[in-house]
């Protein structure tokens, strides 16, 4: 029995007649979190976990068709029992748990077996068929701890604002951003916001979170912001807002700078590799542990991991080919 399918408008559950993350416009959606590949636009009803509402109503503008589900509250759809999960990518992130006539599907939408100490750490759940990622599904992406990022991104703020020099760090202005502003230490000196990420910031004080920083606007003075961390999204890039924070050192936060090079490539000074997706390990450690007897595998390196899965764990997997982005940064 196939519980998921891929079709034009997206993952389709038939028997429940609703769909997972689509892509087009549907009458029913389920979300697993807030990113732009993940949740758009045009559905007649969104639901979602109640931490992902705000940024749902920031992105989309939506907020009467919309419904919010706590982690593990089971509900109903057509005779499928559905539950929302803790992903650990970011705030409000769910795994979608269905079970239908005894069997139990599982899509991850993006996830992380890290703890970020901002998102609800992920949450180990056992199922017959196990939907999963692939953004770094080769054996090269093996990421350090986020608690020795987060110290790394410190000690290289305190070093610049030693010199007289603002430190940039570009990232998700929905994810890193808040991770990066968590565990900031503000006794460095000042922090300010792209207005990317200040809304986002704002968005989420709705549901209880609350961050550091200060947004610039054209009345922020720049000769005030001397020694300062500056959170923005990748966009701000070669931006004459990014220009006008001058003098500085920039930094990139994604998983991508696990690879040499990449920091050259991006134009910036300095790489960390902070990341909200899963690296090799921790892939693996998913689908180990969760007992799937059969494994299907999205955006990323979808043949290359669907293979290692076949082989080394004589599992069955093969490719659900999506829209979703395997990117690491998104615009804002």
């Amino acid at each position: 029995m196939n519980l998921l399918s891929v079709n034009e408008c997206g993952l389709y559950c038939k028997q429940g007649n609703f769909y997972i993350d689509p892509w087009k416009p549907v009458k029913t959606a389920l979300i697993t979190h807030g990113h732009s590949d993940h949740m758009r636009a045009g559905m007649g009803n969104y639901i979602c976990h109640h931490h992902t509402i705000p940024i749902l109503r920031l992105r989309l503008g939506i907020d009467n068709v919309v419904q919010g589900v706590a982690y593990g509250e089971q509900f109903h759809i057509n005779g499928v029992t559905i539950s929302f999960h803790p992903a650990g990518h970011i705030i409000g992130s769910a795994q979608i748990r269905m079970e239908y006539q005894g069997e139990v599907w599982l899509f991850t939408g993006d996830y992380k077996l890290s703890v970020d100490g901002v998102s609800q750490p992920y949450e180990l759940v056992k199922c017959d068929h196990f939907i999963t990622e692939s953004t770094f599904g080769l054996p090269i992406y093996n990421f350090p701890s986020n608690q020795s990022i987060y110290e790394s991104i410190n000690a290289w703020w305190r070093s610049n604002a030693q010199e007289g020099m603002n430190t940039v760090l570009l990232g998700y202005a929905l994810g890193k951003a808040q991770n990066i502003l968590a565990h900031a230490e503000e006794d460095i000196g000042d922090i300010f916001l792209h207005g990317a990420v200040d809304n986002v910031n704002e968005a989420l004080t709705e549901v209880g979170f609350k961050f550091p920083g200060t947004r610039i606007t054209s009345d922020t003075r720049r000769d005030a912001i001397r020694g300062a961390l500056i959170v923005a999204p990748p966009s701000a890039m070669d931006t004459p807002w990014l220009r006008s924070l001058k003098p500085f050192r920039i930094a990139m936060c994604s998983g991508w700078m696990q690879i040499r090079g990449a920091r050259r490539r991006r134009g910036v000074d300095r790489g960390f590799v902070l990341s909200d997706h899963c690296d090799w390990q921790q892939l693996n450690q998913a689908v180990v542990e969760t007992g799937a007897k059969q494994v299907y595998v999205t955006h990323g390196y979808e043949h290359n991991f669907s293979r290692w899965v076949q082989a080394e764990y004589n599992i069955g997997a093969s490719i659900f080919k999506t829209l979703y982005n395997d990117a690491e940064e998104e615009n804002v």
